[in-house]
């Protein structure tokens, strides 16, 4: 008998996930999962989304151009982290990099440009969930590497919000404990709140 599964609880299941193996989403199933990412809130329609996908052979040269980024970015990092990320970047199945086109000289502050860019990474992690696919959201101080950022084509004042690995999850993903509602949520009364999560 088929499980179904209704949106809430393709939401509620959602966990990110670096066990990643063949196939990623391709073709029209990829651009539909994107256009997900441009239904975020967008004030001002200013659009700042980018959106670069590396597959393929293309994979091991954009890991080395990480690399170097990594070098100028983060000199003392350890040769474990350097091998790690560069192995990382050279073998998931595809990379989305989170481009931000910003506009400084815009009435729209660029947080919310930036939070614009944020929303659609959720919910491009959310359409490749309820596709079948994993995905996991990665950030590092070589993100702000200006080589790599220009050759993602995004050239000042661009930026990039990390990059999500995708691909199909080597094994089911376990359900994982997650915080209590209760500590993050209350009804506001008239009177000051204290949140059960900043509680001492």
């Amino acid at each position: 008998m088929a499980h179904h599964h209704s949106p809430l609880d393709v939401l509620l299941s959602r966990a990110s996930t670096d066990s990643l193996v063949e196939p990623p989403p391709k073709g029209d199933q990829l651009r539909t999962i994107l256009s997900t990412g441009l239904r975020a809130p967008d004030h001002g329609k200013l659009r700042p989304w980018r959106y670069t996908v590396i597959k393929g052979k293309h994979r091991e040269a954009f890991a080395d151009l990480v690399l170097e980024a990594m070098e100028r970015q983060e000199p003392d990092a350890p040769k474990a982290k350097r091998e790690k990320r560069h192995h990382r970047f050279s073998t998931m199945p595809a990379i989305i990099a989170l481009g931000m086109h910003i506009r400084h000289d815009h009435k729209i502050p660029v947080i919310e440009q930036e939070m614009t860019v944020a929303a659609g990474a959720m919910n491009v992690l959310n359409a490749l969930h309820a596709e079948g696919f994993g995905g996991m959201w990665v950030t590092g101080p070589f993100c702000e590497d200006r080589v790599l950022l220009d050759a993602l084509g995004l050239p000042e004042p661009g930026r990039i919000a990390g990059f999500i690995f995708v691909g199909t999850p080597e094994k089911v993903i376990e359900d994982r404990k997650r915080p209590d509602i209760d500590d993050y949520f209350a009804t506001w009364k008239g009177e000051t709140i204290v949140f059960g999560a900043d509680a001492d």
